[in-house]
């Protein structure tokens, strides 16, 4: 239990106090003792003295009256120790008393004194002894012996008197004790308060002490720390606050390790870049959080050569993530060893050149294939090698075909220009699938009659209709309907039909036709890819159709599905969002 500095400061008061009157207690004690004592030796040598100079006979007869007097013991004892006379006992019980230590003394010094154990009266005895002499000859010897209870009756009485002032002293000295204790205490108290309120957090003002002491001066000092505190944390605050928005407002995503190499700060757009939460890895190292021995590799080369360090990493995430990671040292308080790392995303970057360069490969290799047929074929008919009308006709026809498909490849490559550009504009309207099917079918009719294809629209009249702009919800039948009658082959079906399911309308335009590998499914609507190019090529394909169908599509907050079994046929499913759910398209 934590101690109160109240209780200390009377405590020790008290236990001062204490030992004091105890120290002056056993002083007083003894010296009293010691000046009784000294008193009663005084007047027992004197007695004894008046015994000395008293005639021989006489004295022997007065002994007793001289114990009354002197309220004392008196022996008599003659040079050779044998007591002669007592004024109590019979001498002739008595033995010899030279040996006692107040006799020996006094054959020494004239006089002698002693305090003993009396075995015969079971008490304390104080004796005193003198020698009687004849000129220099010892006579004998006068002892006066006086017990030592009067002496302890006088001490006692006095240190009664001393204990009841030693305990009023004591009280009076305890209240003192307490008042001063208070005013001591009081003051740290409301200090402490304080500061527990600071350290706390909580709003606090000033100590206000109604002292002129040391205690007044050391609030007054807490109070000046305290608002220099305040300005350094609003400083600090202010400061973080600008570091935390630019973090926060920055493209790159940034990481904080500590001089123990664990994760202290994450910030948020890392977390959204790389799907962490910062509860997750704060705390560990970057092994743990990330799991990249490149990313590892970077920071240790780092602490090894303490140079700055920008390098190209791949991450295994969901999806395959490429960083531009730089890595730093942050220069702030001294003795810290923090490392910053700052992730810069360019999956996007990265997947746009590699795209860019499809595009312009594919491209180049699509225009290129028609003029040159357009060139071969007219340098053929300046060279003049061409013998007759209709082979002439023949090659003007190649020639057309060939211009038409460059003009179609040109316009399809506008068009998904200007979708992925969001220049297209969309006039959403209540579309009726039917009419809109029906509409296509009659455009595409007379290829497939060529080719002796059925085409079936299972699609009542009645069908719910859909949002959609109605352009382009035909450029998307069109482009679908027209791959089916071209990869169908002769005395196909093509069938089509349309069923409500969750949010979406699904309208599935299936074939007979000559299908897609399945390992091929997928890439089906990336810009120039087809399944089989010379084919695709030779029926007047740009390979864009599917690309502009599954842009169109995104546009109309749907999206396009394929199933294919090679040889079998392929069904295209467009799933459009039902007309009331129309929150869920995606405007350009």
């Amino acid at each position: 239990m934590k101690k109160n500095l109240f209780y200390k400061i009377f405590f020790s008061y008290l236990v001062i106090i204490s030992l004091s009157f105890l120290l002056l207690d056993l002083f007083l004690r003894e010296e009293v003792e010691k000046n009784l004592t000294s008193q009663i030796e005084t007047e027992m040598m004197s007695y004894a003295k008046i015994i000395d100079l008293s005639p021989r006979e006489k004295v022997t007869e007065q002994i007793g009256e001289m114990a009354n007097i002197s309220n004392c013991r008196v022996t008599l004892i003659d040079a050779r120790g044998k007591v002669f006379a007592d004024s109590e006992k019979d001498v002739t019980q008595m033995e010899n008393h030279s040996n006692r230590p107040e006799v020996q003394e006094a054959r020494l010094k004239g006089s002698g004194k002693s305090v003993r154990f009396s075995s015969s009266l079971n008490i304390d005895m104080l004796y005193v002894a003198v020698t009687i002499r004849n000129g220099e000859k010892i006579n004998g010897y006068v002892r006066l012996a006086r017990p030592l209870h009067d002496v302890q009756k006088v001490i006692q009485k006095m240190y009664e008197s001393i204990l009841g002032a030693s305990a009023i002293a004591v009280i009076v000295s305890l209240l003192i004790a307490l008042f001063i204790s208070y005013r001591l205490a009081e003051p740290i108290r409301a200090m402490e308060r304080f500061t527990e309120k600071l350290r706390q957090g909580e709003p606090v003002g000033a100590i206000l002490l109604n002292t002129a002491d040391e205690t007044k001066k050391l609030a007054d000092n807490i109070n000046f720390l305290v608002e220099e505190l305040k300005d350094k944390i609003r400083i600090a605050n202010e400061e973080k606050s600008k570091l935390m928005t630019a973090l926060t407002s920055m493209t790159e995503g940034v990481l904080i390790i500590n001089a123990q190499g664990l994760i202290e700060f994450v910030s948020p757009v890392l977390g959204d870049m790389l799907s962490v939460r910062y509860e997750d890895v704060f705390g560990k190292t970057l092994m743990e959080a990330f799991r990249s021995a490149e990313l590892q590799k970077i920071l240790t080369e780092f602490k090894r050569t303490g140079e700055n360090i920008t390098r190209e990493i791949t991450l295994d995430m969901a999806e395959a993530v490429i960083l531009n990671v730089s890595v730093s040292a942050v220069h702030g308080y001294p003795q810290e060893d923090k490392t910053m790392i700052v992730f810069h995303d360019v999956t996007r970057l990265k997947k746009l050149e590699k795209v860019k360069e499809d595009f312009v490969a594919n491209v180049t290799h699509e225009i290129r294939t028609p003029l040159t047929a357009i060139i071969g074929y007219l340098e053929t008919i300046k060279n003049g090698a061409i013998g007759n009308i209709d082979e002439t006709k023949k090659f003007v026809d190649i020639i057309l075909n060939q211009a038409e498909r460059l003009n179609r490849l040109v316009e399809d490559l506008l068009t998904l220009s200007h979708i992925e550009l969001k220049e297209l504009k969309f006039n959403f309207e209540n579309v009726s699938i039917n009419a809109a099917i029906t509409n296509v079918i009659s455009l595409v009719e007379a290829k497939a009659k060529e080719k002796k294809i059925t085409i079936h629209n299972n699609v009542r009249e009645n069908f719910p209709m859909i949002r959609a702009d109605k352009d382009k919800l035909t450029q998307i039948f069109v482009n679908i309907l027209d791959n089916a009658v071209k990869f169908t082959p002769e005395s196909g079906r093509i069938t089509i039909v349309a069923k409500e399911a969750d949010a979406y309308t699904a309208v599935s335009i299936s074939d007979t036709g000559i299908g897609v590998p399945r390992d091929e499914i997928q890439r089906l609507g990336e810009r120039f890819y087809r399944v089989d190019r010379s084919r695709s090529r030779d029926l007047g394909g740009t390979g864009l159709g599917l690309s502009i169908v599954k842009h169109l599509m995104i546009a109309h907050g749907g999206r396009m599905e394929i199933e294919s079994e090679l040889g079998r046929g392929t069904t295209v499913s467009l799933l459009f969002p039902l007309a009331k759910k129309e929150q869920n398209r995606v405007p350009l």
